[in-house]
């Protein structure tokens, strides 16, 4: 464990803020080679296995922990702003998930360029974890391949992390969360269940309701984390762990979004070509136009989009998010 008077990579971070442009590739090497002293413990329950910190914008980690149970751990990639190493300045974190059957790579590989594309020029951190095959961004409540719980792992261990490790606001007004189909109901469940986490919300062809239609969102998630997570565990419990499904569902909590930034994007047509069982983006469409009828009956507001095509990533609107999110929340 680091002694408590040794620097912590924060600090190191502030201080090589403020260097010259002249000097900038030389502290890049600088934290690059903390980042060994970040193996060890810091009090967030991770320890870092490996990293790649070679790329300007693009820093990975690899870490061990008990939340989840893989022998290789669960992976980040954190997408850092142009000028992060030669500003000096604290910077609003974007923590993006996401979908089923992709991993903590995926919003580097989506349409024009990815997230890189999306945020540039941007003011903003971006971080991306791992969230499972189908791990739903939850504990679940049965695994037979060993602990898979997500939610503790990104609310728990990775946001105290980051924050120890990089130059951001630890506060509702420095965070937003977002994602992409599963990832979008995690974003929507982690708003609702920890609301003085995160200012802003986004969720791109994420489906808000775990009830609706007789519960296909929840029947797929024991299904899809059954065969492809949990070697026949669920996350939800057959029969259901009602309490439970009530915590996570988006639906049962619109008081929590209020005063938030709530932003929605689905399509309106099938993608028949999507492997992972989203065939129908209508299903989703159906789950968000549920969701902004009882925000509108309460009061709250929201912004949201229905656009043609079916279950991916749309560049255009993963743009006007980060803009939208870049302005809601502290500035740099």
């Amino acid at each position: 464990m680091l002694s408590e008077h040794r620097p912590t990579r924060r600090s190191i971070l502030k201080a090589v803020g403020g260097i010259a442009a002249a000097t900038a590739l030389g502290g890049a090497s600088i934290l690059a080679g903390a980042s060994s002293a970040g193996a060890a413990e810091d009090g967030s329950g991770l320890r870092v296995k490996e990293h790649n910190e070679d790329d300007p914008r693009m820093w990975y980690y690899r870490f061990q922990t008990d939340a989840i149970g893989w022998d290789i751990g669960p992976a980040v990639n954190v997408l850092l702003p142009d000028d992060y190493h030669t500003s000096g300045r604290t910077y609003p974190v974007l923590y993006l998930f996401h979908g089923g059957a992709e991993d903590f790579r995926s919003w580097d590989r989506t349409m024009e360029g990815g997230i890189r594309a999306y945020t540039a020029g941007q003011p903003l951190i971006v971080v991306m974890p791992d969230g499972g095959a189908a791990g739903w961004y939850s504990n679940p409540v049965s695994s037979n391949v060993g602990p898979r719980n997500w939610e503790t792992f990104h609310i728990d261990q990775l946001i105290p992390w980051i924050e120890a490790n990089f130059r951001t606001y630890a506060e509702q007004e420095g965070r937003a969360v977002g994602g992409f189909s599963m990832g979008g109901f995690g974003a929507l469940k982690y708003a609702a269940k920890y609301p003085d986490r995160f200012a802003s919300v986004s969720a791109h062809s994420g489906p808000p309701s775990l009830r609706g239609d007789l519960g296909a969102v929840a029947h797929w998630a024991n299904l899809s984390s059954a065969a492809k997570d949990l070697a026949g565990g669920t996350i939800y419990g057959e029969p259901w762990d009602e309490a439970k499904v009530s915590a996570d569902n988006p639906m049962e909590h619109l008081e929590t979004y209020r005063d938030k930034r709530v932003f929605l994007v689905a399509g309106t047509s099938p993608d028949p070509t999507d492997p992972f069982g989203w065939g129908n983006e209508t299903e989703v469409l159906r789950g968000q136009r549920e969701f902004k009828g009882a925000l509108d009956g309460a009061g709250i507001h929201y912004e949201a989009y229905e656009d043609g095509g079916g279950h991916w990533v749309r560049p255009d609107r993963a743009r006007q998010d980060i803009e939208g999110i870049v302005d809601r929340l502290r500035k740099a």
